[in-house]
Order: structure tokens, then C-alpha cells, then sequence
């Protein structure tokens, strides 16, 4: 077998490397291989902007942020789960979701979206005023859709393709939808404008809280296993500048000041690495 070039060793060094962040390698987890029977076309909206590390996971870490202002959202996380002890097990376990609902055969998404709706009828509580919470209350998971969505699609936006049409942005939202109702949620926006009206709407149920303070300290500041120094401050700062002005305060964040520009530049630099790495 001949040897690889310099430059197919560093693609797949790096591929490699990805791979090991979002899949527990360790346990021999495999990266979730696209079906052309999955529950969206090839190319589509949904597969193009779910399709990109780098702006995945600065959307993702910005919708985390934004869902722990929402109280039923947040004790659902910080009670019925390990967060504290295993962000990043859990980190991934949404990405696996998100590419297996996105990418995958669509049995196999029918049976994650099963398999997630059985774990949300076992969550449940009381807040800390008392009042009931559930996983399965439809307008809790609006919340976490609705901040999902228009995070990751503002990070594709703006580190991937600034120039995507309004109509490809709308068929985002009516594809992500389906996701969205399966996990039981509503209502569901089905164009940008729907999203962004609702997320409007969701403001008055917002509270910044000691708990959500410190799950953001969490993720912008816990590095997971394997991830390269400085990368893990570098997506975050580029996520803390993408948030609503209201929610960093509530957060106990601030706007990034100097290293924004250079975060920025390092962001781009390394999205287009990686999708060099991975022939997108």
C-alpha cells in the first residue's frame, strides 16, 4: 500500500482528532454514516448547516447557554442528569442525536427520537417556587427547539455562509420542525420569522439563576478530553458574542472584548481547516 501524502496525513490526523471529540471512541463508537434513505435529502438546509464542526459547535454551545435561562429547561438538566460530573458525555450524546436524526437511516432516527421521548416521560419535579416541571410539557421542548435552531443557524450564517437565500433559511426551520414535533414539541416555527417571533415570545419566561451561571462557568471553561488547548475558549468566546444581548448579563457574561476579533479570525481559520479535513 503506498504511503499517504503530507497532505492526506494531516487530513486524516485531523479528521481523527474530530472524530475522538464527539464520539466515544473508547467504547468503539462509530461516526453516524449519511444514509440516502435519512429523513432529509442530501444537501438539503437541515444536512448543510448540521454538516459543519466548527459552527455546530459554537451554535450548540450558545443554545445550551440560552436554554439554562428557561427554569423547567434548566432543573430538568441539573436533576435528572450527571452535567455537573459529564458535560462532555452529554455534549455528545446531543451531537449523536442531532447527526443521527439529521444523517442517519430514518429508522434509526425514528428509534432515537423513541428512545429520547422515553427518557423526557421520566423527567419531572418542582421547581425551587414550587411549581410542577416536565419534560414533556410541549412548550419547554418549543424552548429548547426553538433555541437550537436559530443558534445553529446563526453560527452557519456566520462563520460558514452569510450568503444562504431567506428561502433555503425558512426550509431550514419547516425541515428541523420534524424533528421537533416527533419530540412532542409546540408550538413549532416553520420559517425564520415564526422562530424568531416565538423566541421573542419566550423572553418574558426567561431568569438568570446561580444554577445557570453555573453551568455557563461550566462550559466555557470545563475543556473536554481531547480537545486541543485554546480551542475550547476560542468556540465559546465566539458563542458568547453570537448571544442575545439581554441573555449575557443573566448569565453573569459580558461581550467579549479584545480577543474577539482574533477569536473571529482563528474560528474561520479553523472551520475551513476542517472542512478541508473532511473534503466538504
Amino acid at each position: 500500500m503506498p504511503r499517504p501524502s503530507p497532505s492526506e496525513f494531516v487530513r486524516n490526523r485531523l479528521v481523527g482528532r474530530v472524530r475522538a471529540v464527539f464520539n466515544d471512541v473508547e467504547k468503539g463508537q462509530e461516526p453516524v454514516p449519511p444514509s440516502d434513505d435519512a429523513l432529509f435529502a442530501k444537501d438539503s438546509p437541515i444536512r448543510l448547516v448540521h454538516a459543519d464542526a466548527v459552527s455546530m459547535t459554537v451554535g450548540g454551545i450558545r443554545s445550551l447557554l440560552l436554554q439554562m435561562l428557561h427554569p423547567p429547561a434548566l432543573h430538568g438538566v441539573l436533576d435528572h442528569s450527571n452535567f455537573r460530573q459529564d458535560m462532555h458525555g452529554r455534549l455528545r450524546r446531543t451531537a449523536r442525536f442531532i447527526a443521527i436524526t439529521t444523517f442517519g437511516h430514518r429508522d434509526e432516527a425514528e428509534k432515537i427520537i423513541g428512545r429520547v421521548n422515553r427518557i423526557h416521560a421520566q423527567v419531572g419535579g418542582t421547581l425551587p417556587d414550587g411549581t410542577p416541571y416536565s419534560a414533556q410539557d410541549p412548550r419547554t421542548l418549543a424552548w429548547v427547539h426553538v433555541a437550537e435552531a436559530l443558534s445553529f443557524l446563526e453560527a452557519y450564517l456566520h462563520y460558514v455562509n452569510p450568503a444562504m437565500t431567506y428561502a433555503d433559511q425558512d426550509e431550514y426551520f419547516r425541515q428541523f420542525a420534524v424533528i421537533a414535533r416527533k419530540l412532542g414539541a409546540d408550538p413549532v416555527p416553520e420559517t425564520k420569522a415564526e422562530a424568531e417571533a416565538l423566541f421573542n415570545e419566550f423572553r418574558d419566561d426567561l431568569t438568570g439563576s446561580t444554577e445557570a451561571r453555573e453551568v455557563a462557568d461550566l462550559v466555557l471553561n470545563q475543556r473536554p478530553k481531547g480537545t486541543p488547548p485554546g480551542v475550547q475558549t476560542m468556540l465559546g468566546t465566539a458563542a458568547v458574542d453570537l448571544l442575545p444581548s439581554f441573555a449575557r448579563p443573566m448569565l453573569g457574561l459580558k461581550q467579549p472584548g479584545l480577543s474577539l476579533l482574533p477569536t473571529k479570525i482563528a474560528t474561520h481559520t479553523v472551520g475551513r481547516t476542517l472542512r478541508w479535513a473532511f473534503k466538504q
